[in-house]
């Protein structure tokens, strides 16, 4: 009787446990291993790496930085002890600012030099302007406006060139003088900075010349041939200016002080049959470089504007695809005339380029910027004395840099 009892007891001990151990499993989601798993397969299982965990994302109104910013101040976005502040989201690294141009000292030193009257006209005006002043009143946008335009900028020019100083300092971005100084700079820069034509590939490269009387298209013809004959090319020029007798004798003095050929008619002869023949020539003579003067001509004169439309197209007949540029030649002294001569000869010719002559005789320099500007076409050369050397090419980072740079005196004084 006592035995059936401690039986009993033991029996109903193991059903209690049997019931607590398969209360304990389902509590924690566990699963009876099946005791016929192959120890291999067993072996496996239990070094099998844990599938990795889903990638949380941020809800679409937690991932601006600005919403998240102002959620974790309150709180509402909790942060990892000691963790880093990582954004939400994957942001881009950012772009890295194109590297500065690079500005010859040697050819600002110069170009400053031959702008030293512009330099203490226009943009000593300019300064006087913001010398002691720390903080930019927005009333000094008509100074700089009457400024300018007294400058030859142009009107048109001048007011794009304001329009974003203005919007500068709406936004609280030119607070100051040097601020607003080197926004003028980089307005500056951008408007000079046109491309100028890739150069054909063969020879010979034919470049017409234009302009009108006395901008002095002869010279600069003498000058670039000077340039590029001592740069070990074959240089041809043509006389193109069959109408006075003087300009076919000043090409030919500028043909022997260089020692280049010049393809000539008689006085009064077609411009359109010498231009031919000239080109003709410099195909069989192997040239590099062909140079064709013209006659100086009024931009206002219909006929005479035609005639140059049929010397070009003459150069077309005996190489294809010549001329190769078609480059204006301005007097800079002559100020918003020369824009307005610029404007005519866009309309009737297919300019590739300007060349500005007597730069360094005008305290006006400021065309520069209005030719360029409203034309949209490149300046490819500047004239700053009476020496060959003196045309010198333009490279707009250079040219900024002279005109609004500090002197070497100035720059030890800051």
């Amino acid at each position: 009787m006592h035995a059936s009892w401690i039986a009993l007891i033991a029996v109903v001990i193991l059903i209690a446990l049997a019931v607590h151990v398969l209360f304990l499993r389902k509590l924690l989601g566990g699963k009876k291993e099946s005791p016929e798993l192959p120890a291999k397969q067993a072996e496996e299982k239990e070094i099998a790496p844990a599938p990795p965990a889903p990638e949380k994302k941020a809800p679409p109104e937690l991932e601006a930085p600005e919403l998240k910013a102002e959620l974790k101040a309150k709180g509402a976005v909790a942060e990892e002890p000691g963790a880093a502040d990582v954004s939400l989201v994957n942001v881009p690294a950012p772009i890295a600012a194109p590297p500065p141009p690079v500005i010859s000292k040697k050819e600002v030193a110069g170009l400053r030099k031959g702008l030293a009257a512009t330099r203490g006209g226009f943009m000593a005006k300019l300064k006087a302007i913001f010398t002691g002043k720390k903080e930019i009143d927005p009333a000094i946008l008509t100074q700089m406006e009457e400024v300018m335009i007294s400058s030859d900028v142009g009107v048109k020019t001048t007011q794009a060139i304001l329009a974003r100083v203005r919007d500068g300092m709406a936004k609280n971005e030119l607070t100051d003088s040097d601020a607003v100084w080197a926004s003028l700079r980089a307005e500056a820069t951008r408007i000079l900075t046109i491309s100028a034509p890739r150069a054909p590939k063969g020879t010979p490269h034919v470049i017409l010349m234009v302009g009108v009387n006395g901008v002095g298209k002869t010279t600069t013809i003498g000058k670039l041939a000077t340039k590029w004959n001592a740069d070990g090319k074959k240089i041809l020029l043509a006389a193109g200016d069959t109408f006075r007798a003087a300009a076919v004798q000043q090409l030919e003095v500028w043909g022997r002080r260089v020692g280049v050929d010049v393809v000539k008619g008689k006085e009064g002869a077609d411009p359109g049959s010498v231009a031919f023949e000239a080109t003709k020539k410099a195909q069989e003579s192997n040239a590099d470089v062909l140079l064709v003067d013209t006659a100086g001509r009024l931009h206002t004169k219909v006929n005479l504007m035609d005639e140059i439309k049929k010397v070009k197209r003459t150069i077309a007949k005996a190489m294809d695809g010549a001329p190769h540029e078609t480059l204006l030649v301005l007097d800079a002294t002559t100020g918003q005339n020369a824009l307005t001569q610029a404007a005519l000869f866009k309309e009737a010719l297919e300019l590739t380029g300007i060349i500005l002559t007597k730069l360094d005789g005008t305290a006006k320099g400021g065309i520069v910027l209005g030719v360029c500007d409203e034309l949209k076409v490149p300046v490819r050369y500047v004239g700053l004395g009476e020496r060959a050397e003196d045309l010198r090419e333009f490279v707009a980072a250079d040219f900024v840099e002279a005109l609004f740079g500090k002197d070497d005196d100035e720059s030890e004084a800051a």
